[in-house]
């Protein structure tokens, strides 16, 4: 259906008619959230005609993969124990690397040694994320409370005064 990387992660389809696949497979999967959302169990068909129910973690996880692809984003599949490199670490919060190691020796990010070398658990890596993202949620909801409060907001006029 895709391309694929490496063998965990999967690319959303060029061609027009792999990605008219893939838009009949989302709406295929749409459909039974919309129409009968819990009524109907999902089932898995192998190519010997074999089936299996998928539970609805699993389903909710497919639909989430190929509404993803769907959009035109590449997908990455990893264990939740994967272990990461610090670049790869970096990569995924989307920073440099130096700032990573900084964050690491800080101890806001749990790490193990493998020889010299740092390693990360892909889970630490998104509870730091997670973490992270909620802590400037929080600080910008005060913010603006801050600001309602004051009168900042009413004077301001969009542009920022240089001189």
């Amino acid at each position: 259906m895709s391309t694929t990387l490496d063998q965990r992660t999967v690319l959303p389809p060029d061609e027009s008619e792999l990605r008219e696949e893939l838009e009949r497979l989302a709406d295929v999967l749409h459909a039974r959230t919309v129409d009968r959302p819990l009524t109907r169990v999902a089932r898995l068909v192998g190519p010997d005609g074999g089936q299996v129910e998928l539970p609805e973690e699993l389903y909710q996880l497919l639909l989430q993969v190929v509404d993803d692809l769907n959009n035109g984003l590449a997908v990455v599949i990893q264990p939740s124990n994967a272990v990461l490199t610090t670049q790869e670490a970096a990569d995924l919060l989307h920073i440099s690397r130096p700032t990573l190691v900084k964050l690491l020796e800080r101890g806001e990010i749990e790490y193990h040694k493998v020889g010299r070398h740092r390693r990360i658990y892909l889970r630490d890596v998104l509870e730091y994320d997670e973490r992270v993202r909620h802590e400037r949620e929080a600080a910008l909801d005060e913010m603006a409370r801050e600001s309602a409060h004051d009168g900042t907001s009413d004077r301001m006029t969009g542009f920022i005064s240089t001189r």
